[in-house]
């Protein structure tokens, strides 16, 4: 009998089930979730991301590529739904809304996405007119811009400019003339437009010569004039001008004093009041007075 070669014999012995050592760590480790999503979803990625990556690093790939999205993008936002084809001005009068379509010069039809609404918003509320906006597409492809003006409740002159403030002092637009906005009360001199309330609650105050008032003049950014026609002026203190104001109104209306030849009333200082005549008047008394001490 021939003897059996060491291939033969290892044939020849009982085939060990157990797995090997190495499969074994591997049986073992796939039993784990992490590593065995790791191999199931974490490889393919990882394979995928390194082939996208090493095609996207070539120039010609890559050009295509943001061509193709870019297509794609322009195919979605230039959709009727996004058009918008018109503006539409609420809450505003004429010339206000002029000034706003003036400043918002959109080309329509215009997709929605390349409208910058935020600054839109910006822009007109930038306007003087202007205290607050709201700019959204509404339905219908129509952009609207719904406007909060400023109401004007005085004229100031700022040297030859006439300005409209709002009541806490904003400039709320221009005018021409005086004639165009006599419906609202004058100012003058520089910081007047920071004491527009006192301002205010001195044109209230003087409802009783209100047909005699022109005017309240700011002094020295300090106190007020109240200037009257008949070149006739009320000298108001810089403390309590309103009381100061009341008093001459009660004198006024006891005894008639502002229709008489008084050209200024000082009330600066609240202890001793002060009248002084007008020229005619002044002139009229000094003749008085020299017959009398000829006599």
């Amino acid at each position: 009998m021939r003897p059996l070669t060491a291939m033969a014999r290892h044939r020849a012995l009982p085939r060990d089930p157990a797995p090997s050592k190495w499969k074994y760590r591997y049986q073992r480790m796939m039993l784990t979730p992490g590593f065995r999503s790791l191999m199931r979803v974490g490889v393919p990625l990882a394979l995928i991301t390194i082939i996208a990556v090493s095609w996207y690093s070539h120039d010609e790939n890559r050009a295509l590529a943001i061509a193709k999205w870019e297509g794609m993008k322009r195919d979605v936002q230039q959709r009727p739904e996004f058009m918008v084809g018109a503006l539409d001005v609420t809450g505003a009068d004429d010339a206000l809304t002029r000034n706003v379509l003036a400043q918002l010069p959109v080309a329509f039809p215009v997709s929605s996405f390349d409208l910058d609404l935020e600054q839109m918003r910006k822009t007109v509320e930038a306007l003087d007119a202007v205290r607050s906006a709201r700019v959204r597409v509404g339905t219908a492809g129509v952009l609207n811009v719904d406007i909060t003006p400023r109401t004007s409740v005085a004229v100031w002159r700022d040297g030859g400019v006439l300005r409209l403030l709002d009541e806490e002092g904003t400039f709320a637009g221009f005018v021409e003339t005086r004639a165009d906005r006599l419906d609202l009360p004058l100012i003058a001199g520089q910081g007047a437009q920071a004491h527009i309330a006192e301002a205010l609650a001195l044109f209230r105050d003087a409802k009783p010569i209100g047909s005699r008032l022109r005017g309240l003049v700011r002094m020295g950014e300090r106190r007020w004039d109240v200037v009257l026609d008949r070149d006739q002026r009320i000298l108001l203190p810089g403390e309590n001008p309103v009381a100061a104001l009341d008093r001459v109104i009660v004198l006024h209306q006891a005894r008639d004093m502002l229709d008489r030849d008084v050209a200024v009333v000082d009330m600066r200082n609240g202890n001793r009041p002060t009248l002084r005549m007008n020229k005619e008047a002044a002139d009229a008394f000094r003749r008085v007075s020299y017959n009398e001490a000829d006599e």
